[in-house]
């Protein structure tokens, strides 16, 4: 059976470029050398009781592997990007050189 083209692939490189975007931005908000730990307080008959719900481990193996896949993301965005550059110029959307009009 022959696989079907996704005929958008420029909204679908929009779509994770603006993704990309979005995870540079957490990770520049939130610097590893920055992290605390996110407490709640917990209501209990005794009274408020602190819960830690994110160490700062968790949350920086999280941004971690936030960045793996930021960069792994990106290279797919990147070759995507070629192909559709190299499908455009083989359509002949390439600008003619001054010499050749």
């Amino acid at each position: 059976m022959a696989k079907i083209k996704s005929k958008f692939i420029s909204v679908e490189l929009d779509w994770a470029e603006q993704k990309l975007k979005n995870w540079r931005n957490y990770m520049d908000k939130n610097p590893i050398h920055k992290l605390t730990d996110r407490i709640v307080y917990k209501e209990l008959k005794s009274g408020m009781v602190p819960q830690i719900v994110a160490t700062v481990e968790a949350q920086g193996k999280y941004i971690q592997d936030m960045m793996k896949n930021y960069l792994s993301l990106l290279g797919e965005v990147d070759k995507m990007r070629e192909v559709e550059e190299m499908k455009k110029e083989a359509r002949g959307s390439a600008k003619v050189p001054h010499r050749m009009k």
